[in-house]
């Protein structure tokens, strides 16, 4: 357990802001007086949100709207640049963005398999790497990752969304060790199946979406009670948070203690899907 964070005053660049998880948790802390960099592809979108912001208490010059693909490097430093000529510093970095995938292995484009790494697993560590000489020159910061239940178990139709997850999962676990003496938090993040966008923007074999929301996503968690987990997660200083329905929290306890029973489950799981390919 590390300190808990207090978010007022605070700047909070979050990634992938323009839905879903990090719109909601950019929601959540407009509330409480978080100064906020909202970055994603999307600039319309990011504007939306940006504006509900405002309206619910935040103050105009608190949020910075900066478009940003994550996938792009050589992008990253000028946008830390920017953050820092408007708020001056970055306290806390929540990583964010990412894609998912639906398609069995035998199905699956390497190309694809390339993007889930690529976008889900360089694009945090490369924007980490930018961001944190900056908390070690301020001599404080707080680093988050949005990992997955699939960063812990592995399930089926997601095997380049579990590789990915599971890579930032040991990333960032591994990084948490490396900088606690320098005065920097790392917090891991593990949603189960949360009411969002993500299945409908998740990658096919060949690439492209599926365009549909999967049952389980559909039935999931409510984004809001998501990020009010999440929020709360960080003020009580819980390094791994996790977050969804007793059908995946339930996954979790079970792999940590019967390894065996969670592989032959998720077979029948496995079968249960092939049966609507």
């Amino acid at each position: 357990m590390s300190a808990g964070l207090s978010f007022g005053g605070k700047v909070v660049w979050i990634t992938g802001a323009s839905s879903g998880i990090g719109e909601g948790v950019a929601k959540q802390l407009a509330t409480k007086g978080a100064k906020l960099v909202l970055s994603a592809r999307n600039e319309q979108e990011l504007q939306r949100v940006a504006d509900i912001c405002i309206a619910s208490g935040c103050e105009e010059s608190s949020v910075l709207v900066l478009p940003l693909d994550v996938g792009q490097f050589d992008t990253m430093t000028a946008a830390k640049d920017r953050v820092l000529e408007y708020f001056g510093r970055i306290d806390l970095l929540i990583n964010n963005a990412g894609v998912s995938q639906r398609s069995l292995c035998l199905e699956t484009d390497m190309s694809v398999y390339e993007t889930m790494m690529h976008v889900n697993v360089l694009g945090q560590i490369a924007l980490t790497k930018i961001v944190l000489p900056v908390m070690v020159e301020q001599g404080e910061g707080h680093v988050a990752v949005t990992a997955s239940v699939a960063g812990k178990v592995g399930v089926p139709i997601r095997t380049g969304y579990c590789a990915a997850k599971h890579a930032v999962m040991g990333f960032f676990d591994a990084l948490r060790t490396e900088v606690a003496h320098l005065g920097i938090n790392v917090t891991t993040i593990t949603p189960g199946f949360i009411h969002t966008n993500v299945s409908i923007n998740a990658l096919t074999g060949d690439g492209s979406p599926t365009g549909t929301t999967d049952e389980n996503i559909a039935n999931g968690m409510d984004v809001t009670e998501c990020c009010q987990i999440i929020v709360e997660g960080f003020e009580n200083g819980v390094e791994e948070i996790a977050m969804g329905g007793e059908q995946e929290m339930g996954l979790l306890q079970l792999k940590r203690e019967d390894p065996s029973s969670t592989f032959r489950l998720l077979e029948t799981m496995a079968e249960e899907a092939l049966k609507t390919q």
